[in-house]
């Protein structure tokens, strides 16, 4: 750029730019607060597309093409966003002098906190937004990003698909969904595809529940938990990608879900991250990740390696209930788990007209020698970290009692996996 010109150098991979339709987006996003604090807005049908949103990690501001800006209680629903070139939908913290200078480092993120913490990162102050029903694609880091600013919200019943599918960026937070601190957030009825990874739960998922979503054809993994020290609970889930989850946590409670890939754990012993009072972003402590200390009850897997990999995690886990198809392993630490590696559920998840239908055979499920609990708070016991129970927002007990469709489920012999009512024969379910 000089005083007359301003040169553009750009890659068309192939195509010729004088043929095709060229686009110079400059509009950095498209509804953002000028300013923290501009609480309690709904934006509410419309179809928004095209902004030049900045690459941000979780010490910056984070800035989409929608955003919340640092503030309390917006709702953002029936929305249509798209093509961002990086994040769609923003929960993200407010900005300062200290953006992009902190270093790359634990210690970095957790000098973050301590000044989010000082500029208000609190319960009465920031977050309880309704994320909902929004279609959600195209973004090349994330479909909805929140670094500290996604604590006491709900994420719910949206579409997200095609995020960072051409790789315009290397480095971490692309994914569906990436949030840093979901403190007490509920992510459930989510449909997430054609990603990078699906779901990424990064540092202080602390009362997060993730219930009830699909997901599918996720590249890496459809969940990945890190550092993150519990409690934290995901039920009635439907994982059909090659990878389910990478587990980099402890405190994790896992029930009936329908898993169809492989399970990775690993310790983090390298990082120091923090666990929180109850119901609260108040900071209790540091600690790393040694592995296990998680809960996987009643969940069906239907192929990957299923859960043997805890049986070298150094504090024990606790397991029961769950079935085991197509060569998946129980662990050491379930009594009596119901395996059977011959035999092929025959998955498959196929897309019609009227949405997506799985195809499944699961043969019998329940029998005397098989008998399987309901899952409640007195039942999964405290994360061993933070000392805490497994628990609602309001501190009320949990009681896993309805399925994915919302059905009401057994209280004496709940069945495994997201559906209650299921038949021995092959079956087709309408799950979007």
């Amino acid at each position: 750029m000089d005083g007359e010109n301003t040169t553009i150098w750009a890659q068309f991979n192939g195509a010729d730019p004088n043929k095709e339709l060229v686009e110079i987006n400059v509009r950095r996003t498209v509804f953002y607060p000028d300013s923290p604090g501009r609480n309690y807005i709904t934006v509410r049908g419309f179809t928004m597309r095209h902004a030049a949103t900045p690459w941000a990690p979780p010490t910056a501001e984070q800035i989409g093409l929608i955003g919340t800006h640092w503030s309390k209680g917006w709702i953002i629903e029936n929305n249509v966003v798209s093509h961002s070139v990086c994040s769609g939908i923003a929960l993200g913290k407010h900005g300062d002098q200290y953006d992009n200078t902190s270093s790359n480092t634990a210690e970095g993120y957790v000098k973050t906190i301590e000044r989010g913490l000082a500029a208000g990162w609190n319960k009465e102050t920031i977050g309880h937004h309704i994320v909902r029903n929004n279609t959600v694609s195209h973004c090349e880091q994330a479909g909805i990003v929140g670094s500290l600013g996604p604590i006491f919200c709900t994420v719910t019943g949206n579409v997200i698909h095609d995020i960072h599918v051409r790789q315009l960026f290397g480095g971490a937070e692309m994914a569906g969904i990436k949030f840093h601190g979901a403190i007490d957030t509920e992510i459930s009825r989510n449909h997430i595809y054609r990603t990078c990874r699906g779901l990424w739960l990064d540092w202080m998922a602390q009362g997060t529940r993730v219930t009830g979503n699909l997901f599918h054809d996720n590249q890496a993994e459809d969940l990945f938990v890190e550092v993150d020290h519990g409690p934290f609970l995901v039920d009635n889930n439907i994982f059909l990608s090659p990878t389910t989850l990478l587990d980099m946590s402890e405190g994790g409670a896992y029930a009936h879900n329908l898993i169809g890939g492989r399970i990775v754990p690993r310790p983090e012993l390298g990082r120091e991250t923090p666990f929180h009072k109850p119901h609260s972003t108040a900071v209790a402590g540091l600690r790393n990740i040694v592995g296990g200390d998680n809960r996987f009850y009643n969940n069906i897997f239907a192929g990957g390696n299923g859960l043997a990999a805890y049986d070298a995690a150094k504090l024990p886990s606790w397991m029961g209930g769950n079935v085991f198809f197509k060569g998946a392993k129980p662990s050491k630490h379930e009594v009596n788990p119901l395996v059977r590696p011959e035999f092929d559920p025959a998955v498959k998840l196929v897309e019609k007209d009227d949405g997506f239908h799985l195809e499944i055979t699961l043969g019998k499920l329940s029998d005397a020698k098989h008998p399987r609990k309901p899952v409640t708070t007195e039942l999964l016991g405290k994360a061993a970290i933070p000392d805490l129970p497994y628990e609602r927002p309001d501190g009320t007990p949990i009681r896993v009692d309805t399925d994915y469709f919302g059905r009401k489920r057994s209280e004496s012999d709940p069945r495994p996996g997201p559906f209650e009512n299921v038949d021995e024969s092959a079956m087709r379910i309408k799950v979007w």
